[in-house]
């Protein structure tokens, strides 16, 4: 019924979109340019600790956001950033590097050095290298990595519901729980923000989806 559209527009519900949009763009997008420098080091590179590393990135999956929740709530509100997007935009990115780093370290280990210097021969920097040739060939890669930090950041809720609390703040994920409450469910209304919430996620795979074997080959060995 389009009316429940008009309805739940009017209750915020695109205001909630646009602060999840906001936190799950940022999110992936610090979690990348951070990542990636990280993974590339991983991958390429040796140097003391590079182990211990490799298993503390592993190990920091094993903790739970609501483990760390009070901590974090202290540390938000120290450096100002408790109840604001850009606030939930970093702790994402954090809970998601680790996943991040583990995933484009394998990405870039599977393809071969002999590729950055190839490139090197030609007068490419190691990071004009790493620019040119190692990204596009680590493309699947990186859009799975891409995926994977955008839909976590945009499903998340537990740390949202409990640094958000001023409206307008909100992402879609708590925004939604207005039309439910302990005496009534408005299921109309519940379902139509739920339906408009999937939209961004519906878009960003079918515009994600073309590339996602591009650049497997570019910037191979010339001649």
């Amino acid at each position: 019924v389009w009316s429940n559209m008009r309805d739940i527009i009017g209750r915020g519900v695109l205001r909630f979109l646009g602060n999840s949009l906001m936190l799950s763009v940022g999110a992936t997008a610090i979690a990348l340019l951070c990542g990636i420098p990280a993974a590339y080091a991983m991958a390429r590179m040796n140097f003391a600790g590079k182990k211990a590393f490799l298993g503390f990135v592993i190990m920091s999956q094993m903790f739970s956001p609501v483990v760390l929740l009070v901590g974090i709530s202290r540390l938000m509100t120290t450096l100002h950033l408790n109840d604001t997007v850009v606030g939930l935009m970093f702790i994402n990115a954090a809970f998601n590097q680790a996943f991040a780093i583990w995933l484009l370290r394998g990405t870039f280990v599977s393809i071969s050095s002999e590729m950055e210097q190839a490139a090197c021969i030609d007068g490419c920097s190691t990071v004009s290298a790493m620019l040119r040739v190692l990204l596009p060939m680590a493309a699947p890669g990186i859009v799975t990595t891409l995926i994977f930090v955008f839909i976590n950041a945009w499903n998340e809720y537990t740390i949202s519901t409990v640094l958000i609390s001023t409206a307008a703040n909100k992402p879609i994920t708590v925004g939604i729980t207005q039309f439910s409450s302990f005496n009534m469910i408005e299921w109309q209304y519940l379902f139509a923000a739920a339906l408009v919430a999937t939209v961004p996620v519906v878009i960003l795979f079918m515009c994600i989806e073309k590339h996602l074997a591009a650049g497997l080959t570019a910037g191979g060995v010339k001649g």
